[in-house]
Formats: C-alpha cells, sequence, structure tokens
C-alpha cells in the first residue's frame, strides 16, 4: 500500500465480501481524500462513485492503493521486482498478474481507499539538481513496457523510445530552467534501462549530477549514444542470427 493514502475503517471487511474467488486481484475504489467522492485515476467510464450503480468494476485496479491479493497469486507470479526502486514497480507487477499470467481483477466499488488527488504533473518546472526520481521514472518505464508487451519485445522497445521522444518534446516545451541538462540527462537511465543496470541511488544520482561540469550534457550524451549504438547492434545482430536459423 502506497503511503500516501488509507483505506476507510470497512474497506478490508467490503473488500472481502460476496467473491470467493482466490485467484482474482481485487482492489478498494480510490477516491479523493478531500472531496470524499471523485476518482483520484480514471476509473472505467465514471467521474465519481456517485455514478456507479454495481458493486464490481470490472477490468479495473490501482495497484498498491487497497490492493488485495492472495497468496495463490504471489504463489504463482512471485513478488514485485525490487530493482524497480520508487516508481513503477506496482505497475509492471500489474502487468505481469494481468497480462503474462491472464489472472482476472476489479474494483470494488463499496470498498473505499482515501488517496490525494493527482495533481502531480511533468510540465511542471522541476528542480535538475535534486530531482534524483527522474532517473527511476524514465529507466523502470522499459521494464514496464517490456511487461506489459511481453510477446513483443521490439513492440516494447518501441513504445519505450515513443515515450523518450515523448518526454524530450515536454522537456522542450515546458520546462524553463536547464533544458539542455535535462534533455542529455534522458539517456543516462535510457541507457542503463537497455544494459539492465540497476544499480543507482538516490545518493549516486545526486552525486553524480552535482559532480558534472558545464560541459557534462555533451559528453554524457557522446557516452550514452555510443552504448545506445552498441547495443542496437547486439539486438539486430541476435536478430540476424535468429532469421539465418530459420
Amino acid at each position: 500500500m502506497d503511503d500516501d493514502g488509507y483505506p476507510k475503517e470497512d474497506a478490508l471487511e467490503m473488500l472481502l465480501q460476496g467473491d470467493d474467488e482466490d485467484l482474482c486481484l481485487r482492489n478498494c475504489t480510490v477516491i479523493d481524500k478531500d472531496d470524499k467522492k471523485s476518482f483520484v485515476w480514471r476509473t472505467g467510464k465514471y467521474k465519481s462513485i456517485e455514478e456507479v450503480k454495481d458493486p464490481i468494476i470490472k477490468n479495473v485496479a490501482h495497484p498498491f492503493n487497497g490492493t488485495l491479493l492472495h497468496r495463490r497469486i504471489i504463489e504463482r507470479v512471485g513478488y514485485p521486482n525490487p530493482d524497480l526502486f520508487l516508481w513503477g514497480d506496482e505497475t509492471e507487477y500489474f502487468y505481469r498478474i494481468i497480462q503474462k499470467n491472464k489472472i482476472p481483477y476489479y474494483t470494488k466499488a463499496t470498498s473505499i481507499h482515501y488517496h490525494p488527488a493527482s495533481a502531480y504533473s511533468f510540465k511542471n518546472d522541476w528542480n535538475f539538481n535534486s530531482n534524483w526520481k527522474m532517473y527511476y521514472y524514465i529507466r523502470n518505464r522499459f521494464y514496464i513496457l517490456k511487461t506489459k508487451f511481453s510477446n513483443s519485445r521490439l513492440t516494447a522497445f518501441f513504445m519505450y523510445l515513443g515515450f523518450l521522444l515523448a518526454f524530450a518534446g515536454t522537456v522542450i516545451i515546458f520546462q524553463k530552467t536547464n533544458k539542455l541538462r535535462k534533455l542529455s540527462f534522458i539517456f543516462w537511465p535510457m541507457a542503463d534501462a537497455f544494459t539492465n543496470n540497476c544499480e543507482a541511488t538516490p545518493a549516486s544520482i545526486l552525486k553524480k549530477i552535482s559532480q558534472t561540469s558545464p560541459y557534462w550534457p555533451f559528453t554524457i550524451l557522446i557516452y550514452q549514444l555510443k552504448s545506445f549504438t552498441i547495443m542496437i547492434k547486439g539486438m539486430f545482430s541476435s536478430n540476424v542470427g535468429k532469421l539465418k536459423k530459420a
């Protein structure tokens, strides 16, 4: 459970009520803690809890906000990936459950979990020197996409490139400070995602940022482009080998 939300007193009781299916992910309805009626995130076709008439909203869930997992699901799927520190671990785990293992899921409208309104926007100007979370946001997106499109690694790859381009566009259009540094910074978590490098910590990220020189954007860009080229060559050479065998 995320640490910025809290369940209503009877949330667990209502979540357990009426369904004895073990292999099913159940989720509380995530409601704005201030107005007590609006959904924090998209929940089917509804905007508020007042519009919901059925006790179950199928094919909707928002882990880890009031999420109930039966032991059998964990035994089958495993645990969340500890390498996906801070950002996206719940999303990757969710896709592992519903995409890879085809386990059904739903939101229980009568079980309430309160959460702050989702007000954060990447369009807001973020502090380059202190916002280490951006590293994990960029790096971990590739892991999420690989799980979501587990049947097509190539699809995940191109979806990730699309995400990177969109993120770069957001920096160019909306960021007011350190645009060049923020753009070149993208290549670092991108390269770590492609090489499966999960060693970075908040402290090491901040240290690397603080020690950068005025020419850092250019030097890291060249380094990451070389890493990217090596990765692409390896990907296509392995594909060529497979084609030859076929």
